[in-house]
């Protein structure tokens, strides 16, 4: 106590062999000081872990390494599908809402389902993929509902005609897409479109031509000429040749023709519309070789009277 109670502010000095061997010692950083007490206080016994510690840690260790072992040999999905069908959550069940035109049959052939395949292991997104590679579908949405049934709503595209390019016929949509390859007959009362590009104007001239539904009604086919112009196939065999521009001008002119002298229903093959200033209409072979009797009938009948004369 005696050496504490020094003068005020005398200064205490160490002999020189203390104050050598003070900074000589070494100091833990301070992040290291907790690790270093704490494996202190496991050596000496201060520190307990509950019972099956080690069980369990060893246990946790050989999972891990399974995992990573799976991980590394691509058997992650597998061991899910395995274990997620095994604990009851097998896909038992597709509802399948908005579809006319795909059958179930193809969605589940496009998902590759079976009795095994696990809902919890089904990647969504892959099978909204999957099911949108069907060539009938628009949008898909794809939900789960546990423990074993997947909804499927699908948005079909819309058949708009019939393009027949070469020898092939296929399902279009308005803007031109194709669909599919025609099949059957289900879709026989759809418009045809015959030729190159009428696939892509076809929406638009169809739009236009119902301007004049007492002759669209005839029309077995629009054939497109050069991708320039449109030809009218009428259902009696009829060609119905429009020009490139102006089809109203050709139109009101087959309509008057129609109306006075019933011009489609004569025996003829072509009418020829494209030139504004004239009407030209082709007869059919049968009825030239008939006209072609008739003015032989009428050139001997004139020459008779003329030798009467």
């Amino acid at each position: 106590m005696f050496a504490l109670r020094g003068r005020k502010g005398r200064r205490v000095r160490h002999p020189l062999g203390v104050a050598a061997e003070a900074d000589e010692t070494f100091v833990l950083p301070r992040p290291l000081r907790k690790v270093v007490r704490f494996l202190v206080s496991l050596g000496t016994g201060r520190i307990r872990f509950p019972a099956h510690t080690g069980t369990l840690s060893a246990a946790a260790f050989f999972a891990a390494t399974g995992f990573y072992g799976m991980s590394l040999g691509g058997h992650t999905q597998n061991f899910a599908q395995a274990s997620t069908t095994a604990a009851g959550f097998a896909i038992e069940d597709v509802r399948v809402s908005g579809n006319e035109q795909t059958s179930e049959i193809d969605i589940l052939q496009q998902l590759g389902l079976d009795g095994a395949t696990s809902l919890v292991a089904l990647d969504i997104a892959e099978a909204r993929r999957l099911i949108s590679e069907l060539p009938w579908v628009q949008n898909v949405t794809v939900r789960k509902v546990y423990p074993g049934t997947i909804e499927v709503n699908l948005e079909e595209r819309k058949a708009f005609g019939i393009w027949q390019h070469g020898s092939d016929l296929s399902l279009i949509e308005r803007s031109g897409s194709v669909i599919a390859p025609l099949r059957d007959n289900k879709f026989a009362a759809l418009p045809l479109f015959v030729g190159r590009d009428a696939e892509t104007a076809a929406a638009g001239f169809y739009d236009e031509f119902s301007r004049w539904p007492e002759f669209r009604s005839r029309v077995k086919a629009f054939v497109r000429v050069s991708s320039r112009r449109w030809d009218l196939r009428l259902d009696n065999g009829i060609i119905v040749k429009l020009p490139e521009d102006d089809v109203a001008r050709a139109m009101t002119v087959l309509s008057e023709m129609e109306e006075k002298h019933q011009l489609l229903e004569r025996d003829i093959a072509a009418v020829d519309l494209r030139l504004e200033d004239r009407t030209t209409v082709q007869l059919t072979p049968e009825a030239v070789a008939r006209r072609e009797v008739a003015l032989k009938a009428r050139e001997k009948m004139l020459k008779a009277q003329e030798k009467r004369i």
